[in-house]
């Protein structure tokens, strides 16, 4: 639900009643990840998408029976089905999806979801919790987790059930992670078992982009694209302009080295290293292959790469560091134009990123959509 908030936050801004269906769990080859949500207000608007088109209708006809009844359903599709909303998933899959109705007198859920969206529209990191299934008077409940720990919002009758979720939420949170968790409804295995949905929403990921050349230009682009907050960092005035990236969000004209060692990253942070001049890429990729980040790729011909790690290893970079350098930097698509090298790089950072092993999908028996995440249940280990 989360990705479709800065909508959601104008909808409830606006006081409309709507439904949203949400994405719980998926099997097989389902287009779309857990937290993908289609939301329908009280005049028939829809926004958002659940199945990339495959079940769009019969899900849009249950947000519409919901928002007229009132009541929170969890309905499965797939090619398996045999009730009244068998439309099946053309790619083969399984879906399940939890339709919610959000009413100005349901004030209770509304509240909570409320402050969800507004937390994920303005940038803000928070972890949103629902019951998907279980008891009754549970399923469609919220709970909203903050960084610090706090939360508004709650499942009523059993505190350490709160105190249980908020927890776990904010261990979801820490990592950026969306998807189920298995518990019993006191809070661990005690009582009857329920389900929820952990929908985690954070700031952007930061690719940072050293060297101001033509081909970051065109990387900016497609970072962008991605949905990174992107950073052009080049010791050379003349050429950090905004000007030359006017998609950047920020333009930093500092030594890539010191300004790499004042700056935050994480553990989603991409780092592209496009200056190939050995006095920046030295001291800049010393300090890059020992932060936590999930990227870290220099562009330049394979004798640079050569000369470069011996440079490297010149300073103390050890081998078990140089491994994690992606250097040429990029897949090997035969790319040629900045827009075909940003693509080449930028395929790299999704396959690094989601586990993909880059080779064509034609005639290979690889899995078309990773897993994003597993079910997790209380009491066993993650």
């Amino acid at each position: 639900m989360l990705d479709i908030a800065e909508e959601l936050h104008r909808w409830v801004g606006q006081g409309r009643d709507f439904a949203v269906a949400t994405v719980v769990a998926v099997g097989g080859s389902a287009p779309r990840q857990p937290g993908a949500a289609l939301a329908v207000d009280s005049e028939g608007t829809a926004i958002g998408s659940v199945s990339g088109g495959c079940v769009e209708g019969a899900v849009y006809e249950l947000c519409r029976q919901a928002l007229e009844d009132g009541v929170t359903v969890l309905e499965r599709f797939g090619y398996s089905d045999d009730d009244a909303f068998a439309v099946g998933l053309t790619c083969g899959g399984i879906i399940d999806i939890l339709v919610t109705p959000v009413r100005a007198e349901d004030r209770a859920v509304r509240d909570v979801l409320a402050a969800a969206l507004s937390a994920a529209s303005s940038g803000e990191a928070a972890a949103l919790a629902r019951v998907v299934s279980g008891p009754a008077e549970l399923v469609g409940r919220a709970l909203l987790v903050r960084p610090d720990g706090s939360y508004e919002g709650g499942f009523g009758a059993h505190p350490e059930l709160d105190r249980t979720v908020v927890g776990e939420a904010t261990a979801y949170l820490d990592a950026g992670r969306t998807a189920t968790l298995e518990m019993g409804e006191q809070g661990s295995r005690c009582g009857a078992p329920l389900t929820l949905l952990i929908e985690s929403s954070v700031p952007a990921p930061r690719m940072i982009v050293f060297g101001a050349i033509d081909f970051a230009s065109a990387l900016v682009r497609m970072g962008k694209f991605l949905g990174y907050h992107v950073t052009v960092c080049d010791a050379r005035p003349v050429f950090a302009t905004a000007a030359r990236f006017p998609e950047a969000d920020e333009i930093v004209i500092e030594w890539p080295h010191k300004y790499l060692e004042r700056t935050e990253v994480d553990g989603r942070t991409v780092l592209c290293v496009l200056t190939h001049d050995a006095k920046f890429d030295v001291p800049l990729l010393q300090h890059a292959l020992r932060l936590p980040v999930a990227y870290v790729g220099a562009m330049g011909s394979r004798r640079t790469h050569l000369d470069r790690n011996e440079r490297l290893r010149e300073v103390g970079v050890t081998d078990l560091e140089l491994a994690r350098l992606r250097s040429p930097i990029g897949l090997d698509l035969g790319a040629r134009t900045p827009e075909e090298v940003a693509v080449s790089i930028a395929s790299e950072i999704v396959a690094n990123r989601r586990g993909g092993s880059g080779v064509s999908l034609t005639g290979a028996h690889t899995p078309i959509h990773r897993e994003a995440g597993v079910t997790r249940r209380i009491g066993s280990v993650a």
